[in-house]
């Protein structure tokens, strides 16, 4: 990973691929600084609990339109910079098409898409000031090809992969890098609920769901939040930029 210790900021950390990222870095022997938010504090406090750098725990919601800002000017007032952002707090709802009311549709555009916006908008004037900066963007498969009875959240992701490419194009001249990671089925808790509600729309049990989701992927099994942690971990030390790449479970490669 980076060989100089780091200030890290990962969104949605309490639980999940975020709480594995944060697992992750804690390891690291430069004891890069790391500043953790999400919604429930006891979740952040567990999650840096061991850390041996510094820490921040900042909870807060997201999609509240004013937090980013906030979240960003507490990490550069605290630290005097800020150099990597991990922006992984998601989620979806399970839902036909003419069941996707206007209110889910803007509550998960809101947090996959605005509020990765809002962060990466709040830090870049502090990243083009030291002239480096890592910004990575936890997308979906979902981002990069269609699927059923997760409407908003699919043109979410394929929405922020957008705004990863196009950010990628404005500020790779500063030394930032944009780059989002396509993880396929993996198994959190976020996957879980959905296959809750999707075992109460089709009468199967939540096993045999999740049989059927991991014999879609390469390797015939679903990711583990750590292996998408390590993935999104190698962006720090990439110069590539504006990429949106498929994790296989197979292989652990990108594509």
């Amino acid at each position: 990973m980076a060989e100089k210790q780091l200030r890290i900021l990962v969104t949605g950390a309490g639980r999940g691929i975020g709480r594995s990222i944060v697992d992750q870095l804690k390891k690291n022997p430069l004891q890069h600084k790391i500043a953790v938010t999400a919604r429930t504090e006891s979740e952040l406090t567990a999650a840096v609990a061991g850390a041996t750098g510094e820490t921040l725990v900042i909870p807060a919601d997201a999609t509240d339109s004013a937090v980013p800002q906030k979240i960003i000017d507490t990490v550069i007032s605290q630290w005097g910079g800020i150099d990597a952002i991990f922006l992984n707090a998601g989620e979806a709802q399970v839902l036909p098409i003419e069941q996707t009311t206007d209110d889910v549709w803007n509550h998960i555009l809101n947090l996959n898409t605005t509020a990765p916006m809002r962060f990466l908008r709040s830090a870049t004037p502090q990243m083009k000031e030291q002239k480096f900066g890592r910004v990575i963007v936890i997308a979906s498969i979902a981002g990069l090809m269609g699927e059923g009875f997760v409407t908003a959240y699919t043109a979410s992701k394929h929405a922020v992969i957008g705004l990863v490419r196009s950010a990628a194009v404005e500020l790779q001249k500063y030394g930032i890098t944009v780059n989002a990671l396509c993880p396929g089925y993996v198994d959190t808790p976020m996957l879980t609920k959905g296959l809750e509600v999707s075992a109460q729309r089709t009468g199967k049990t939540i096993n045999e769901l999740r049989e059927v989701l991991a014999a879609k992927q390469p390797g015939g099994r679903l990711l583990t939040a750590d292996e998408v942690a390590e993935a999104a971990l190698s962006f720090i030390d990439s110069d590539g930029t504006g990429q949106a790449l498929w994790l296989d479970a197979a292989t652990k490669k990108f594509y």
